[in-house]
């Protein structure tokens, strides 16, 4: 584990303030955090912590405890379809029923199902499935045969645990496996997880409910929830979680490649925040990518910020009270804040391209005046007054292309010499308004 014992105690505390305000028997937790480059030490456990003490087990270190994991589990649901799908076995724009001719919303392609955008009903029918002992498929196609969907394809975004109780079936049937020992043997195995299992192996955590008026707790079920497990089944640890974080974060040459988990984390629709059966949620220095996880008796959180190599995962044994992003965001800000990246250090200039030579220096934009200098191989555009950086550039067969894709075209004069500089309709000339140059565009995102 990393040592951070300056910021060890601040961890303490936003877990014992969730905990407290939350009214929660117990909280678990841990932060992720890769090594700096260089550094010989594995990405792991940089921090655990418990607060609260009402766990159900008495035994066992917090990071070794179960708590049940909730939608979690759809992000295992979503990496064995695309694994399925990068191996050639399904294909995500055709519908459910190329794989299951006999489901419901057969007509719903899957990666509209995968996003929450097929307009399949939240819940499948009968008695709450996430309390209740569930049956085999079988019992839920006859269930929900007849329920109608409840709007056209990719035209809202509705959350649908029903969704992935069939695309867990659909990927054990083009398998030819059941939903479970694929989570096993293609996810779990291959990773190391041996503390996440189907069912609650000791030591775990007893579910509660909390009484709103006495404070009071109420044991909750741990129920097999059958045909819908894919959904939400399944338990795991904060060790195995923090390995699972690593991969969301890295990927993995026997499980899912890197940009195949990119990809998953796209969101779809926007303000939706979900992607292929992931969700990703605003964070400070980028995107958060994870899901977060509710069953009775428990809630859980997993969410992975690439920008850093650095992750959350947190689980209590209680229906309702943990506000999951919040706490997630406030613990990585406060990982960030008291172990900052060290970064690459700087190094000299060898080599200057004579077309980068007549590139640097001061350029304007109408009045405004923009510096380009040349490191680490890139052009970088600096507005001088505000000292804000407005873009990089690096070399490509087209030109010079910035971060954000748009081309920076240099225009030469008759004479051969370099008479402005053009992105989009935004111009720059060596003076103010140059009576020379075409009528400059728009005004620089910057200005």
């Amino acid at each position: 584990m990393r040592d951070l014992p300056a910021s060890g105690r601040r961890f303490d505390a936003l877990l014992a303030a969730a905990q407290r305000a939350g009214r929660l028997p117990s909280m678990t937790a841990g932060l992720v955090r890769a090594p700096s480059t260089g550094s010989a030490q594995a990405a792991g456990l940089a921090w655990v912590g418990r607060a609260g003490d009402v766990v159900g087990e008495r035994t066992g270190e917090p990071a070794d405890t179960q708590y049940r994991i909730g939608s979690i589990t759809k992000t295992f649901t979503s990496v064995l379809v695309l694994q399925a799908r990068d191996e050639g076995l399904l294909a995500l724009d055709e519908p459910l029923a190329s794989y299951l001719p006999e489901a419901p919303y057969g007509d719903r392609p899957l990666r509209a199902m995968l996003s929450h955008s097929a307009g399949i009903p939240g819940e499948p029918v009968g008695p709450w499935w996430e309390r209740s002992t569930g049956g085999d498929f079988a019992a839920l196609v006859e269930a929900n045969r007849d329920q109608p969907a409840r709007y056209e394809v990719d035209t809202d975004h509705v959350y649908s645990n029903l969704a992935f109780g069939l695309l867990g079936e659909a990927v054990a049937r083009v398998r030819g496996e059941d939903w479970w020992s694929l989570v096993r043997s293609r996810i779990l195995d291959p990773l190391g997880m041996g503390r996440t299992t189907y069912q609650a192996t000791p030591p775990h955590a007893q579910g509660y409910s909390v009484s709103h008026l006495l404070g009071t707790l109420t044991p909750e079920p741990h129920s097999d929830t059958g045909a819908m497990a894919p959904a939400g089944q399944m338990w795991s640890t904060v060790t195995d979680l923090a390995t699972y974080a690593d991969f969301v974060l890295h990927g993995h040459d026997d499980v899912l490649a890197l940009p195949t988990l990119q990809e998953a984390a796209v969101e779809r629709h926007p303000g939706s925040q979900y992607g292929l059966g992931f969700r990703t949620v605003p964070g400070a220095r980028g995107p958060l990518v994870g899901h977060t996880g509710t069953m009775p008796g428990f809630m859980a959180v997993l969410l992975c910020e690439r920008a850093t190599g650095t992750a959350f995962v947190g689980f209590t044994n209680a229906t309702v009270g943990l506000l999951s992003v919040p706490l997630a965001t406030s613990m990585l800000d406060a990982l960030a804040e008291s172990d900052p990246e060290v970064g690459e250090p700087w190094w000299p200039t060898t080599d200057v391209p004579d077309e980068v030579r007549e590139l640097v220096g001061v350029w304007h934009w109408g009045e405004t005046a923009f510096e380009v200098s040349w490191d680490s191989g890139e052009l970088r555009m600096l507005e001088l007054r505000a000292q804000a950086a407005y873009e990089e550039y690096h070399r490509e067969d087209r030109g010079w292309v910035g971060t954000d894709g748009t081309l920076l075209e240099v225009v030469r004069g008759s004479d051969g010499a370099v008479s402005h500089l053009l992105s989009e309709t935004y111009l720059f000339t060596r003076t103010p308004y140059d009576p020379s140059a075409p009528i400059p565009g728009g005004p620089p995102e910057h200005a």
